[in-house]
């Protein structure tokens, strides 16, 4: 581990404990140590468990605001966030030891995550939320191994030595559709480690950090579910930057062009980079649709038997591409990031509706079978109750529909898992019922006559309870009906209320979520060139061929090539939007300010006074004093101990004196700091006490008022 450069209170508080215990992180620090530093301060300074709330509002987040304070000023490593995150995701899963303490060092790290970001300018936070973790260079190592302690605990290692050999290769070989599905893997990874016991003074075969290289401090807050981070102003404002072009990642469109996160300048950007816009790919997304939709209404109201229209082509085309679209967003989001979004279910939907009817079409088609051909025309129109929803997913962004829509997938996974078990009662009664009115009613028959009393026709069950069998079928009947439409109904009713109501709480975390999860992976990719669906399929057919005959480079450049003449009016129709009189500015860069907050200040201002103070009082006597003491401390950090032939007779003062005004000095500082904890935590705790009767006093009021 090498010193941070130049601290501004380094100087000052060398000889206070309290700062000896806050992790030592570097400007050079690779991933890996600064991960293991963060890990070692959480562990042993958090032992008990306590809530977000908790660490926000009592003298519980003290340590924490101690450490974001000590981060700002000491630390300049970028690497900062993306270990904290990574943090959080570690002690989520890790299952060892109390479940709750784990719990609070996960809050404890997005706490700090957020809370470092909010003191830092807009700018920064930028370059700090955006920033790859870059590959290990061969002249790095760390220190210590990370594989060193065998009993699987919270200080488990979270991760293990670095293996340069041959990673500059796997960075550039590794295709960017596969990026998400290595990070996944690359947190499981993390997740698993800490819980292998076999692991003990053994170098993992597969290095887990090798995959988050390249990754961005967002990307692994998003796989980390870190939603209260995601859904704080300053990170809102970094996805809403990407959501609109402000903030891209590719400058220019040619083959040498390198991912670089960046502001947007009209001056210098490619217009054609303009293309990987989210917004601009949603708006296209829309009118995608609409033409797809309308396909689908002409064709199913031309219904030919046996002739296909121009109208029924373009729909093969269109769902073509839409299939073709939705396979490379599979890919290249993987399979966890894919499910987070509720409209990917009803685009794999649609696919397969499509696909039957394509199919049930062509085979009528060859056998000239009129039903075969009727059945094609019924399963096209299913894709209405899909369709329709999936046009209008842009309601999703609305502050209403998003509240609505993640609680309505809450209770969807509620209700299924629910009617498992009615399925199971169901079942059982009705083998019963079939059995004992064998002679009178079929299965099918009494199957959805049961349907029916359970969705509410209970006189139905009466009126047929003695037809069943005249001595077990009223008892059975009355029993079924108190199962199903008091028992099983009233709890369901109950189970949805709960899954909305616990969903509806953190509806905003649940919406900002998702609205992120859609950003990135519309604008984070590291395939240079998107081609927008139907013209998707112009490289499939012509250029992905090529690839047997042609180099990367020059396969590239056949792309790049594609793309600009093919989308050429779509980037004039953005040219456009963007030159509208009242969008003033020229660069996203003017969107973020450059000034740090006033807290920040504050706190720097502080610290300069204290170290001009210090100095000021700072005698002769002292000054030799803080000369041997910061002596101490650089041979302690060094490894080094005093030459025991060197004379030292000649100090101004003794050692004992030394000794005794050192230990004296430390010892009054942490009563000082002891103290003021305590009145830190009084007056918090004063000022929740304040809270509670302030709100019993208005509500008071509003009750006298009533």
């Amino acid at each position: 581990m090498t010193a941070p450069a130049s601290p501004l209170v380094d100087g000052i508080l060398s000889e206070d404990q309290w700062f000896e215990d806050l992790p030592k992180i570097g400007p050079d620090d690779h991933f890996i140590d600064v991960v293991r530093e963060l890990s070692i301060f959480f562990v042993d300074e958090i032992t008990l468990p306590y809530t977000f709330e908790q660490f926000r509002t009592t003298g519980a987040g003290n340590k924490l605001r101690n450490l974001v304070d000590y981060l700002v000023i000491n630390t300049k490593n970028k690497v900062i966030i993306s270990a904290l995150l990574t943090l959080k995701w570690h002690f989520s899963t890790l299952e060892s030891d109390d479940p709750r303490i784990n719990a609070s060092r996960a809050n404890a790290c997005e706490i700090v995550a957020w809370r470092f970001l909010s003191r830092l300018s807009e700018r920064d936070a930028v370059d700090y939320c955006l920033y790859e973790i870059p590959p290990v260079l061969d002249s790095q190592s760390t220190a210590t191994s990370l594989a060193d302690i065998a009993a699987p605990s919270e200080r488990t290692s979270l991760l293990p030595r670095f293996q340069s050999s041959g990673r500059n290769d796997a960075i550039l070989t590794r295709p960017g559709s596969s990026r998400r599905g290595e990070l996944e893997e690359a947190v499981h990874s993390l997740g698993s480690l800490s819980q292998n016991p076999s692991g003990n003074k053994k170098r993992s075969s597969k290095d887990p950090t090798k995959s988050f290289i390249g990754l961005t401090g967002l990307e692994i807050a998003v796989v980390s579910d870190s939603k209260k981070f995601l859904s704080q102003a300053l990170i809102q404002k970094i996805v809403t930057g990407i959501w609109r072009g402000d903030i891209q990642f590719w400058e220019n469109l040619n083959e040498n062009t390198v991912k670089i996160p960046q502001f947007y300048s009209r001056a210098r950007s490619d217009k054609y980079a303009r293309l990987r816009v989210p917004k601009y790919i949603k708006l296209f997304e829309f009118l995608f649709f609409s033409t797809f939709l309308f396909l689908y209404y002409t064709v199913l109201m031309e219904r030919d038997m046996y002739r296909i229209y121009p109208s029924e082509i373009f729909l093969y085309i269109w769902f073509a591409a839409f299939a073709y679209d939705e396979f490379s967003e599979f890919i290249g989001a993987g399979t966890m990031v894919y499910s987070v979004d509720i409209w990917n279910g009803f685009d794999t939907i649609i696919i397969l509706i499509g696909a039957a009817f394509m199919v049930t079409r062509a085979i009528g088609l060859i056998n000239h079978d009129d039903n075969t051909i009727n059945t094609a025309f019924d399963i096209l129109s299913l894709e209405a109750l899909f369709m329709v929803p999936r046009l209008c997913s842009l309601l999703s962004l609305l502050p209403y529909f998003a509240t609505i829509i993640p609680c309505l997938k809450a209770m969807m996974k509620d209700f299924v898992k629910f009617m498992v078990l009615v399925g199971i009662i169901q079942v059982g009664f009705l083998t019963t019922f079939s059995l004992l009115a064998r002679e009178t009613f079929t299965m099918r028959e009494m199957s959805w006559t049961l349907t029916k009393i359970f969705f509410g026709s209970s006189s139905l069950g009466f009126d047929i309870m003695h037809q069943i069998d005249p001595r077990l079928g009223p008892p059975l009947m009355l029993i079924y009906i108190c199962m199903t439409n008091i028992l099983l109904i009233t709890s369901l009713v109950c189970v949805m209320r709960e899954s909305f109501s616990r969903i509806f709480a953190n509806a905003r975390e649940e919406h900002l979520y998702v609205y992120s999860v859609y950003v990135l992976e519309a604008s984070t990719s590291n395939s240079l060139t998107h081609f927008y669906p139907p013209l998707n399929l112009v490289p499939l057919f012509f250029i992905r061929p090529l690839r047997l005959f042609l180099p990367a480079r020059s396969l590239r450049r056949a792309r790049i090539l594609v793309l600009k003449l093919s989308h050429l009016p779509i980037v004039y129709f953005i040219w456009v939007l963007e030159h509208l009189p009242w969008r003033k500015y020229k660069s996203g860069e003017d969107l973020f300010s450059s000034e740090l907050p006033e807290t920040t200040r504050i706190l720097i201002e502080s610290i300069k006074a204290k170290e001009a103070k210090a100095k000021a009082n700072r005698g002769p006597l002292s000054y030799f004093h803080d000369q041997d003491i910061s002596r101490v401390h650089s041979d302690n950090f060094h490894g080094t101990s005093p030459s025991p032939g060197k004379d030292n007779s000649s100090s101004l003062l003794s050692a004992r004196d030394r000794s005794f005004r050192s230990k004296q000095h430390v010892e009054d500082l942490s009563l000082v700091k002891e103290r003021e904890k305590e009145l830190e935590e009084k007056v918090a705790d004063l000022s929740v006490q304040i809270a509670k009767l302030t709100a019993l006093i208005m509500k008071s009021q509003a009750q006298s008022k009533s």
